[in-house]
């Protein structure tokens, strides 16, 4: 069979299953299926290729049949990530839940297992330097060593950020390498712009592949910076694969305690937007230098 009659067996075949297209054009000359998120359907292009489904505003998507109050409903699911009006097939999901469901699922797992991108550190100009870790299965089953760095990069850090430097800010990979990608960009000018309101400026900036939250204490020992702010991605999950916190610490040093640490976390599109968090970022670094604390201290 070849590619002509192929073609034409699916026109038909779709022509059956929708029949005509609301504005009087017929499925056969179109070719595709108008997405319709109300009843789940899905675009069919001339390749054969489906639309993304994690483009659909789950916020947005109702597929709850005959429901007495859909306006409220929809109200109640735009306050909410949770996938609120899915409707069911008998006792399951429907199918474009299921699949959404696997999506995300997905994109959480490429998120961990992939890197941030050398095009990315380099149009950004960011210093990279490692961690202890080899690769990133040593990343996830080692954290230790991802707090840890060898001597040659403790060398690069010296030399880039200098002895006792004001504020550093650095970027590590985290558990997403996604949420980096996605923000920094417009968080990282924020706090920038912000500090220089108070006459504050910071060095190069770092990226750190394979990035604990503890690593910044390993530069702060080496630097004996006053605050550190640590960029970092988040364990994703179904709800985002994008989400970023930044930790931000008076003085870190080797065992410095968890509750030390200033956390503004679900920095991301759907959370807390990066210039937001940005503007934010500034104001507790200042009052950080100012109280000459941080994290429950933090008064």
């Amino acid at each position: 069979m070849n590619e002509q009659d192929l073609r034409k067996m699916v026109e038909q075949l779709v022509e059956q299953m929708v029949g005509k297209e609301g504005n009087g054009a017929t499925i056969t000359e179109t070719i595709t299926i108008k997405p319709n998120t109300t009843a789940g359907g899905s675009d069919i292009d001339r390749n054969g290729c489906i639309e993304d489904i994690t483009a659909i505003d789950l916020k947005k998507q109702f597929l709850v049949k005959n429901a007495k109050d859909k306006e409220a409903y929809l109200d109640m699911k735009s306050k909410t990530p949770a996938r609120l009006g899915i409707g069911k097939a008998g006792a399951r999901y429907r199918t474009i839940t299921m699949l959404r469901v696997r999506a995300d699922h997905a994109a959480a797992q490429d998120a961990v297992f992939s890197d941030v991108s050398e095009e990315f550190v380099k149009k950004n100009d960011f210093v990279f330097v490692k961690t202890l870790c080899k690769d990133k299965d040593e990343y996830l089953t080692r954290p230790d060593l991802g707090r840890r760095f060898a001597q040659p990069e403790l060398e690069i850090i010296k030399k880039t950020c200098g002895h006792n430097p004001k504020v550093l800010i650095i970027v590590g990979d985290g558990l997403s390498s996604s949420a980096i990608e996605a923000n920094v960009e417009d968080m990282i000018p924020a706090i920038k712009q912000g500090l220089s309101a108070y006459g504050i400026t910071v060095p190069p900036i770092l990226f750190i592949k394979y990035a604990r939250v503890g690593a910044m204490d390993a530069v702060g020992e080496v630097t004996d910076a006053d605050v550190i702010c640590m960029l970092v991605g988040e364990r994703p999950g179904l709800v985002t694969a994008e989400s970023m916190s930044a930790y931000i610490a008076y003085k870190p040093k080797h065992g410095l305690e968890e509750a030390k640490r200033t956390v503004i976390s679900n920095i991301h599109k759907g959370g807390t937007t990066p210039v937001e968090a940005g503007a934010h970022t500034a104001e507790l670094i200042k009052k950080m230098l100012d109280k000459k604390a941080s994290g429950i201290d933090l008064k």
